[in-house]
């Protein structure tokens, strides 16, 4: 007994069209929901991240100022938020502001005096430094220390 199925061959060229298609919607479903996330930032010196939306929940860690975050929910006053090791707990807006900011993710990141390798290095940061950003220039960024010391980093060795 012989089926009505019929096979599906696609041709060649229409492999890569589908591929590609196949990889847009990937990115239209995974990559750019995260892009346009809302980030935070906290505007104070020591901000402490809880376990639930409430000044009486356990404090699960504390970040200084500048540290940023993605919002992934609210809740009254307290956002949920994620930050850039996918850590995630509750901050209370009062703490928060929408000034840009990134943190290192490496160790040894060149502050340089201008956007480029070429220019010479201020200092040296290691992973994990909360930074304010002040201006951008392709893929570099003008930052700004809690303590006031300003340069360029290049955005690769930043979230």
């Amino acid at each position: 007994m012989t089926g009505n199925k019929k096979e599906f061959h696609l041709r060649p060229g229409r492999r890569v069209a589908c591929g590609l298609l196949a990889g847009l919607a990937l990115l239209f479903w995974v990559v750019l929901p995260a892009a346009a996330a809302r980030r935070v930032s906290v505007k104070v010196s020591v901000a402490n991240v809880r376990k639930a939306p409430s000044r009486s929940a356990e404090v699960v860690w504390q970040v200084a100022k500048y540290h940023p975050f993605v919002v992934l929910g609210k809740k009254g006053e307290w956002y949920r938020c994620r930050d850039f090791e996918g850590d995630t707990g509750w901050v209370s807006r009062a703490v928060l502001s929408e000034v840009p900011t990134v943190i290192t993710i490496k160790d040894d990141c060149n502050v340089r005096s201008g956007p480029g390798t070429k220019n010479r290095v201020l200092f040296i940061l290691d992973r994990e430094i909360p930074l304010k950003v002040l201006s951008r220039k392709g893929r570099w960024l003008k930052i700004e220390h809690e303590d006031g010391d300003r340069g360029w980093i290049h955005a690769s060795l930043v979230w």
